[in-house]
């Protein structure tokens, strides 16, 4: 894995001498609480979201953007942190539930124990939504490392070709653009960053058999070092800017991963991976969604 998160920093580092410099945007200059205002501590380039039986807490970022690179390091809630979700996504805006039509782009936390109890852990949930839908769920069990006990890098990396979540410089999932083959890729409509932790005992852990422990409280996610380097939307004309292939996340080596990359990813992926909505016969009775057959890497 150490080839490949080189391979990565190097990519990245290219970025960086194309665009000027990476944009280390700081949470204070370019997040705002938007819930939980007493369990939401923003500083210059660290924050904590906090959990406790009154409230979660969630940030989001001030500025839309389409295509890029965001990343921030992340340090889990650790010990007994089952049916807590914490969160780091993309999100266009949502109209209403009745019509919704938003894009996003998902990291999800899921704090989980072994079903005698034994041991706490936890499910790295990813997901993809285009014009409202989502139902592309693919879920690791976050065993190759600890994710509670330092800070660990997070990416999402999208561009017209491809979105690609990473984990410490690894990637572990990519989902390919087939919209010239009739399958939505998020294209047109601009996104935000958001994190956030809350209480999901109604679902996140053994479908809700096991409820948040609150003698534990609080729960504490910590996030240090928010970096991005992103097309800035500022109106309907910000489309056509952001998808001129100008633009450095066009150039060829953004099409497809390395060798090493893939690598490795197919490395995590055979270990690690406890779900994905591909695989699942039962759900979809072998009526898979058209980007199944189709080569994501």
């Amino acid at each position: 894995m150490a080839t490949a998160r080189i391979l990565f920093l190097a990519i990245i580092s290219l970025i960086g001498l194309q665009q000027g410099a990476l944009v280390n945007a700081t949470f204070a200059s370019r997040m705002k609480c938007t819930w939980g205002y007493d369990n939401c501590q923003i500083g210059d380039d660290a924050v904590k979201l906090i959990l406790n039986k009154w409230s979660g807490a969630a940030i989001e970022g001030f500025g839309d953007f389409l295509y890029g690179y965001i990343d921030m390091r992340i340090k889990l809630v650790p010990g007994n942190s089952a049916a807590v979700v914490t969160t780091y996504y993309t999100s266009s805006a949502w109209t209403s539930k009745e019509s919704d039509t938003h894009d996003e782009i998902d990291f999800e936390f899921l704090g989980n124990v072994s079903s005698d109890g034994s041991e706490f852990y936890y499910t790295l949930h990813t997901n993809i939504f285009v014009n409202g839908v989502g139902n592309r769920e693919e879920q690791f069990r976050m065993s190759w490392y600890n994710p509670t006990s330092d800070y660990h890098n997070y990416t999402i990396f999208w561009n017209p070709y491809m979105v690609v979540w990473s984990v410490d410089g690894n990637a572990i999932r990519v989902f390919r653009n087939y919209e010239d083959q009739g399958i939505p890729f998020p294209k047109y409509k601009p996104q935000k960053v958001y994190t956030s932790i809350w209480n999901a005992d109604d679902w996140a852990c053994q479908g809700g058999a096991v409820k948040t422990n609150w003698t534990y409280m609080p729960f504490v996610a910590n996030y240090l070092n928010y970096v991005e380097n992103v097309c800035p939307y500022s109106g309907p004309n910000s489309v056509q800017v952001c998808n001129d292939p100008s633009n450095w996340y066009f150039n060829a080596q953004y099409k497809q991963m390395t060798a090493d990359q893939l690598k490795t990813m197919n490395d995590i992926r055979s270990k690690y991976q406890v779900y994905n909505y591909c695989t699942d016969t039962k759900r979809f009775n072998g009526n898979f969604p058209p980007e199944c057959s189709k080569p994501q890497y």
